[in-house]
């Protein structure tokens, strides 16, 4: 078997055992529309923590169970009641700095681009770096924010892709694949460059995905 086989086979294995974008996780349905943006935006900030991925996909789908799914009621929510939902997910650590971040956040979405971050898409115009400089304004979301963010986004807003950042390439390290996006992404062949982004990440993450992604692929 060439070595080209060999990565193709192992990241095969990986996009069948782990192919699975965290918005997928967290129930939300992207389109590109408000609401699912929004909610894509939350989820990126709790994952963006030093927190298990679990715990913020959990959080995210209770803050959705709440009520708190758009900017304007997440704006409107008392500090409290963002307290309150992330602790019913599970998020404790940070739930009270992250309350204030999202309410922070959730006000400048709103005040800015009306809370839709199609706004915030055509202004940046095409341009991705752009785009990430808009995100990072937004309070609670920071360089690894945005970039969760672009990651899953790339699936609806084309110009995006194809994004494979710093962590979904040091997860291609730890399988031993090419650290190159226009390589790994011909290796992935027809597999969407966001299921093949979250794959990626989940092995950078957990030792574990890597584990049994080479053994099934030996």
């Amino acid at each position: 078997m060439s070595r080209a086989e060999k990565s193709g086979r192992i990241l095969a294995e990986l996009v069948a055992g782990y192919g699975r974008t965290y918005a997928e996780e967290a129930g939300i349905r992207l389109k590109d529309t408000p609401q699912p943006l929004y909610r894509l935006l939350v989820l990126a900030v709790l994952l963006s923590a030093r927190i298990r991925a679990s715990v913020a996909v959990a959080a995210a789908r209770a803050l959705h169970e709440s009520g708190l799914d758009t900017a304007r009621r997440t704006a409107e929510a008392d500090w409290q009641e963002r307290v309150d939902a992330l602790g019913r997910g599970g998020y404790r650590r940070y739930d009270e700095r992250t309350a204030t971040q999202l309410g922070d956040g959730a006000a400048v979405l709103a005040e800015r681009w009306g809370g839709d971050l199609r706004r915030m898409r055509a202004e940046a115009d095409g341009d991705v770096d752009a785009l990430g400089r808009l995100l990072r304004e937004v309070p609670g979301l920071g360089p690894a924010g945005a970039d969760i963010f672009l990651r899953e986004v790339q699936r609806v807003w084309p110009e995006v892709a194809p994004y494979l950042d710093g962590k979904a390439l040091s997860g291609a390290e730890r399988l031993g694949l090419p650290k190159d996006p226009g390589r790994l992404l011909d290796l992935a062949g027809d597999t969407e460059p966001a299921v093949l982004a979250a794959a990626l990440v989940r092995a950078a993450l957990d030792k574990e995905v890597t584990e049994d992604s080479l053994r099934r692929a030996a």
